[in-house]
């Protein structure tokens, strides 16, 4: 047992200045947390307690299906080259030299770690399946660390991975895992959804992720009230609404137009009295490939050019799924070299485009978003200054390397599933499963052999929680104007019930270690009103402990 009054708990009166979030003003006001840099925290005496309790949980509930490890934080870089993400993830990895000049990163996931003891020390089908998790601190350098402990650049991660011998047996690990997840987020009390979402740089074909809906949140859903469908919007489809093609002009053959100084979507619209539904609108963008004639791991640009309808965005998560590389836009001599015409009237004819996304390497790939599959009539640049041409057919007048879902969608649109509208939230991931599939295993040289004798490589799976955003999605949909508590703050969560307790404390304390309570030392030196307000601040669910002065009378 803990007196109140010999606690640090640093309460603040007022919320920082640079604070947005409801999070990261209560956890700084209650003296959970103190910022020692940009994306930096110390986690103090309620902070600790509350991030124990919560790893406690998930602790419990992963020892059901898997084992805990306990890795480095300091990587080399070999296994990260071995994956293929030291060069992938860019100004995101942190990066450094030990005294001898070798290159080491801080981990921000265990992929390759894991991997590199899975390649090791599994031999047969009969060592699987395996599912092996830790609880550690992660590091991502980011560029503009914010609101409190949701964006950061060290954090605390529950990361787990399954290896199996073939595909059934990771839609097992698969299932297990996102069942516990429910588990998990049901005992810390929260309201989330699960979606469907995008792998991104983790790689794999399928993964959900658990959100929270609140406005703090950078990530967006998209879900329907009538029916279950609900999806990241990087991951999100919609069905559209039919929309009528142009008449043919003329005999029907690609016919080029005047449109003097019209660059821009709708002015090329409005100039010709046509709908932007009916226009092509052109991406020039470039990718980073390797070179595969030299062999020596250098890289070369290759043209990515991507046809939207004209009243359509281009989500670039999307793209990056099909494409597989990080992309860039063409700069002007880039667009000059490609379409020989300048910006404002790119469109897709004249250029020999690549047959295949993998293939044909030295020509161009020409991505048409699936949008504009079995429109006719269309209008697009000419690749000519103030020239646009009509009567333009994907499939006809040009040929697509390949057509994708590469829009994003939009709020009203209609869901995929049932036909009504869609809404799109701001959220806060909380939770993340995915199959990673052969990615990892098969590029490190992972192999056992099954029970014919045959060599063949595990299938992976990927499963991370971020503690610290459990807390602050708690918060967040939790938060009243008193302070953290409000009256739907899960107990589960909190940093300690105040113990009401009557007698000897000295006593008391011998009994209950683990507790802490409040004495009127600390009355005397704060008055009760503020120590009340402290308490709701803070999350604290229970009011006064009685001493034994007040037994005899004290009312100080």
């Amino acid at each position: 047992m803990h007196r109140w009054s010999e606690l640090f708990i640093p309460t603040l009166r007022e919320a920082p200045s640079d604070a947005e979030v409801a999070s990261h003003k209560f956890l700084v006001r209650a003296g959970y947390i103190r910022q020692l840099a940009a994306g930096i925290y110390s986690y103090l005496f309620l902070g600790n307690r509350s991030f124990n309790k919560i790893m406690g949980i998930v602790r419990q509930e992963m020892d059901k299906i898997g084992q805990e490890f306990y890795l480095p934080a300091l990587h080399p870089r070999e296994v990260w080259e071995a994956s293929g993400r030291w060069d992938l993830m860019g100004e995101n990895l942190f990066r450094l030299k030990d005294r001898k000049g070798a290159d080491l990163c801080l981990g921000m996931t265990e992929e390759e770690v894991m991997t590199e003891i899975a390649r090791k020390e599994l031999r047969s089908y009969k060592q699987l399946p395996q599912i092996w998790y830790q609880i550690t601190p992660k590091f991502r350098d980011e560029l503009r660390p914010k609101s409190g402990l949701l964006r950061i650049r060290q954090f605390m991660m529950k990361d787990a991975y399954s290896f199996d011998i073939d595909a059934a047996g990771l839609d097992v690990s698969y299932k297990k895992h996102y069942e516990t997840y429910r588990r998990i987020f049901d005992r810390c009390g929260l309201k989330y959804m699960v979606v469907e979402a995008d792998s991104g740089a983790m790689g794999g074909k399928e993964s959900h992720e658990f959100m929270v809906r609140t406005p703090a949140g950078e990530d967006q859903i998209v879900s329907c009230d009538g029916c279950n469908y609900a999806a990241n919007l990087e991951k999100a489809t919609s069905k559209l609404d039919a929309v009528e093609d142009l008449k043919a002009e003329g005999d029907g053959s690609p016919l080029e137009v005047h449109t003097p100084g019209q660059k821009t979507i709708e002015e090329v619209a409005r100039f010709l009295g046509v709908s932007p539904k009916n226009k092509i609108k052109t991406l020039a963008l470039i990718a980073e490939v390797k070179d595969e004639k030299e062999k020596t791991g250098k890289t070369k640009s290759r043209g990515i050019v991507v046809l939207m309808r004209g009243d359509h965005q281009l989500n670039e998560a999307k793209l990056n799924g099909t494409v597989g590389t990080a992309i860039r836009p063409m700069d002007e001599a880039e667009i000059k070299s490609l379409f020989k015409s300048p910006a404002g009237y790119l469109g897709p004819m004249g250029i020999e485009w690549a047959k295949d996304l993998k293939k044909d390497a030295d020509r161009p790939v020409l991505l048409v978003d699936k949008a504009l599959e079995g429109r006719s009539n269309l209008i697009a640049g000419a690749n000519k200054e103030d020239y646009h041409i009509k009567n333009l057919t994907p499939g006809k007048d040009f040929h697509p390397t390949a057509y994708a879902d590469l829009r994003a969608v939009t709020a009203g649109e209609v869901c995929p599933s049932c036909g009504s509208a869609l809404r799109i939230d701001t959220a806060v991931e909380i939770g993340h499963i995915f199959k990673l599939g052969y990615r990892y295993t098969d590029a490190m040289g992972a192999r056992v052999l099954d029970k014919n004798g045959k060599e063949v490589t595990p299938i992976m799976g990927s499963y991370g929680i971020g503690i610290e955003r459990i807390l602050t999605a708690a918060i967040e949909q939790s938060n009243a104007s008193g302070g953290i508590a409000g009256r739907m703050y899960p107990g589960s969560l909190d940093c300690e019930r105040l113990k009401k307790r009557t007698g000897n404390i000295a006593q008391q304390a011998k009994k209950n270690p683990g507790e802490f309570v409040q004495d009127f030392s600390c009355q005397r030196r704060r008055p009760s009103c503020v120590t009340g307000q402290s308490r709701a601040v803070q999350g604290m669910s229970a009011s006064n402990t009685i001493g034994p002065k007040y037994q005899n009378g004290c009312r100080c």
